[in-house]
């Protein structure tokens, strides 16, 4: 076994343990920080011209995007959870936008969204 496969395997199982220890809180956490993380390697990747890895990368942030939709309870969110409904979708939207148009601004522009969202989600914990 590589270094690199190694290494994959390693956080492979640290993640997998995280997962299985987290609650639902923490779950979410780790969505949207998994989400940022991805949108700042796909900007990386864009910036030094790897497209299929940017193409990748983006396609993951996306989906986190996604968990993250389909995560909501409609019926105890009432018009938040349809509000952060149609911001993912809009994010979702803007990562292909970013994609297609090989534009790193709306890569940005969706990290500071989720970014936002994310500094509510964690002081809900907070105030709790």
């Amino acid at each position: 076994m590589n270094a690199y496969a190694a290494m994959k395997q390693y956080q492979t199982v640290n993640v997998n343990a995280q997962i299985s220890e987290a609650d639902p809180h923490r779950l979410i956490q780790m969505l949207m920080e998994g989400g940022l993380r991805r949108i700042a390697e796909a900007k990386g990747a864009m910036e030094y011209g790897n497209l299929a890895l940017k193409g990748e990368l983006v396609g993951k942030a996306v989906a986190i995007i996604g968990g993250l939709r389909d995560g909501l309870n409609r019926e105890q969110g009432g018009e938040i959870a349809e509000n952060l409904d149609n911001l993912y979708a809009f994010m979702q939207q803007r990562l292909s936008a970013a994609n297609l148009q090989n534009d790193p601004a709306i890569l940005d522009e969706v990290a500071g969204l989720l970014r936002e969202v994310k500094i509510g989600w964690d002081g809900i914990r907070h105030a709790a």
